[in-house]
């Protein structure tokens, strides 16, 4: 008669748990310390300290051009005939600078029309 052993041999597992926590340590650890190493090329220096009123912020004027060829002053439509004048009422005159917004789609042609508009207007005066 074969007779069974009452305990049968453990095999060996890896537990995974304390192996994330340990990696987890080290990447704290090494993220700390190149915070700390950060500053090891700059010279510390006091800057000066201004008293001057807050900078006045310019209202910008955009011309949108959308994919059907559809021009926009400021999300206001508006035609390619009408564009010159109704851009000049709203330019500012320290600054006449216009943000034109064309979507990629948009004919070249009406893009360039639309610049021209703009620089009738005065929009481009001061560049050479």
């Amino acid at each position: 008669m074969k007779l069974r052993r009452i305990r049968q041999p453990k095999r060996g597992r890896i537990e995974i748990i304390p192996m994330i926590d340990v990696m987890f340590f080290l990447l704290v650890t090494f993220m700390l310390a190149s915070l700390t190493m950060q500053h090891l090329n700059a010279v510390q220096v006091n800057l000066p300290q201004g008293a001057a009123a807050p900078m006045e912020k310019k209202p910008q004027v955009t011309l949108t051009v959308t994919p059907d060829s559809q021009l926009f002053l400021d999300k206001t439509p508006v035609t390619l005939d009408r564009l010159a004048p109704t851009l000049k009422t709203m330019l500012n005159p320290a600054d006449p600078s216009v943000i034109i917004a064309a979507d990629n789609a948009a004919t070249n042609g009406v893009i360039v029309q639309a610049m021209i508009k703009a620089r009738e207007a005065g929009v481009f005066s001061n560049m050479v």
